[in-house]
């Protein structure tokens, strides 16, 4: 007769192919979200990762060329090259930096909220899906450390024709490590200003342009005025709408970018700030119309800027509407700015960076606080927050920030100046940078 089979008993191990099968069939039937709990099995999203990819390549095309061509077509002649050179070569020099470091003081593991901890430097130990995104982390890095290098661009306007080549390069290098990087950890990367103020800054009001606006500002006013007269620069025309046209693409993939999703959160951003550069530039054409008799191409552009960097910290918290407004506001109020550093108190900001980024950025930034209101068609506040505690948690980042980089800018630029003089010769800013630093007509 022949026996039946023998039950297995509850307390006896299973075998290894039950093992397997066993979590293979529990695996399936696990949400997403249970998978995120172990990064060994986490699984990107696809259209999240490739957003987060375009967004990087368009914040770098913002860099060089766009940043590059906008600010070379509006200097003196013999000086496009070396703006140009300089915004392409800071850029690499960042990009590797952050590569090595940078990265990590900014977006390492959060430890007392003041900088990350080195366990991402040269990107060694990434994640394979960034915390509280869908994207690998290796995409996020590549989106941060493009908008690290597009902040020290920004800078490179203000001290354009005057700075040496060598000054330059070191002090933007050392500058998004020492200013920039842990700004970045306090607001974006889970540091003191988000988590214990509640601080907001959607694509880098304060981040990217205050931190650049303000710095730039202590380099011009370090650096002295022009020995030169700006009369003899090329006419804003086609170069700087090419480039402002660049700048526009790349700062929409910033500011969508920073939704670190291909979702309705990203579009919303991305539909504000395009609302605030149209209307900016257009209220730049009525500007120059009503002082000048006739629209110019430099008020177009520079409006157009100007809204974009007003929309900049509050692109994905306000509605369309409210982005029109901060498009029509900053055109006016960063071309106000500029008069008033330029003309009024003499500071050679030669191609106005503080005054259009800087302002913006901070204006965007208070405005914030308000229009994120639900009854001004805002996204509404984070639990605990109202009108008054949110532009209070703006004011109070705002002030902290700009004091940081008003003083590691001057340390920083002194330190540097030990090895590389700050200014080029009079002679050298009389014939232009691209002959006398870079060789060009020799």
């Amino acid at each position: 007769m022949t026996s039946s089979p023998r039950p297995v008993s509850p307390h006896r191990p299973p075998s290894a192919s039950r093992l397997r099968r066993a979590a293979l069939a529990v695996l399936a039937l696990l949400p997403q979200a249970a998978l995120a709990q172990d990064g060994a099995l986490d699984v990107a999203d696809s259209g999240d990762t490739g957003w987060l990819l375009i967004a990087a390549l368009l914040v770098l095309l913002a860099a060089v060329p766009g940043l590059g061509l906008y600010h070379g077509a509006r200097v003196r002649a013999g000086n496009a090259v070396s703006v140009m050179l300089q915004a392409a070569a800071v850029t690499m020099a960042v990009s590797l930096v952050w590569i090595i470091v940078g990265y990590t003081v900014a977006f390492g593991t959060v430890t007392n909220g003041w900088l990350g901890s080195g366990n991402a430097w040269m990107l060694i130990e990434l994640g394979n899906v960034r915390q509280n995104t869908g994207a690998p982390e290796s995409a996020f890095a590549l989106y941060q450390i493009a908008l690290a290098a597009l902040a020290a661009v920004l800078m490179t306007g203000a001290w354009a024709g005057r700075a040496r080549f060598g000054w330059v390069l070191a002090f933007c290098t050392l500058w998004s490590l020492v200013v920039y990087a842990p700004v970045a950890h306090w607001i974006w990367g889970g540091g003191w200003l988000s988590q214990g103020v509640g601080t907001l800054d959607w694509g880098g009001g304060i981040v990217v342009e205050t931190t650049a606006g303000v710095s730039a500002l202590v380099v011009a006013i370090m650096l002295g005025r022009g020995k030169f007269a700006t009369s003899d620069a090329a006419p804003p025309a086609f170069g700087a709408l090419a480039g402002a046209g660049l700048v526009w693409l790349g700062w929409l993939g910033l500011v969508g970018g920073a939704a670190l999703a291909a979702n309705d959160d990203a579009a919303a951003a991305i539909i504000a700030a395009h609302a605030a550069a149209a209307a900016g530039a257009l209220t730049g054409l009525a500007l120059d119309n009503w002082r000048h008799g006739k629209p110019t191409a430099a008020g177009f552009a520079g409006g157009a800027i100007a809204g974009l960097a007003i929309a900049t910290p509050a692109s994905g918290y306000v509605s369309p509407g409210a982005a029109i407004l901060f498009g029509i506001v900053g055109a006016a109020a960063c071309r106000a700015a500029t008069r008033l550093f330029q003309d009024r108190l003499g500071i050679d900001d030669r191609l106005s960076v503080f005054a259009t980024f800087g302002i913006g950025g901070l204006l965007g930034a208070l405005l914030l606080g308000v229009f994120t209101s639900p009854s001004l068609g805002g996204v509404g506040y984070d639990e605990g927050m109202g009108m008054i505690a949110q532009m209070t948690a703006q004011v109070v980042a705002m002030l902290v920030v700009s004091v940081w980089a008003i003083i590691a800018t001057v340390i920083l630029a002194v330190m540097v100046s030990t090895l590389f003089p700050m200014r080029v010769s009079e002679d050298a800013e009389r014939d232009g940078l691209d002959r006398a630093s870079h060789g060009l007509g020799d």
